[in-house]
């Protein structure tokens, strides 16, 4: 079994798209049909109208869409750069590393 690049909890900038330059968190990490795609707190917003219901008055409500895993970049805990992410073993244990700083991302 092969580990995540990105996981929930990620810091990611985005690199491409509307939303270039955007920091955010990685909330959902969505993997189906050999589609990854990623859903970022505050990144890809749309708006969501609701009708009004017995009881509830109608709203519109801000939500996160998903993006594709290949338009962000994981950032770096030390510099605050993209960077790639690497694998290596320390203590017979997998861990992801920043390949820019060397840091150990988890």
């Amino acid at each position: 079994m092969m580990s995540a690049k990105v996981r929930s909890g990620d810091d990611v900038i985005v690199i491409t798209g509307q939303d270039k330059g955007k920091i955010g968190k990685v909330i959902k990490v969505i993997t189906r049909d050999n589609k990854r795609k990623v859903i970022v707190s505050g990144v890809n917003m749309c708006k969501k109208h609701t009708k009004p219901r017995a009881g509830s008055n109608g709203s519109i409500l801000s939500k996160e869409l998903a993006i594709d895993v290949s338009n962000i970049a994981t950032l770096d805990p030390k510099y605050k750069t993209p960077t790639k992410v690497g694998l290596k073993v320390i203590d017979g244990k997998k861990v992801r590393f920043a390949k820019v700083s060397g840091e150990v991302i988890d």
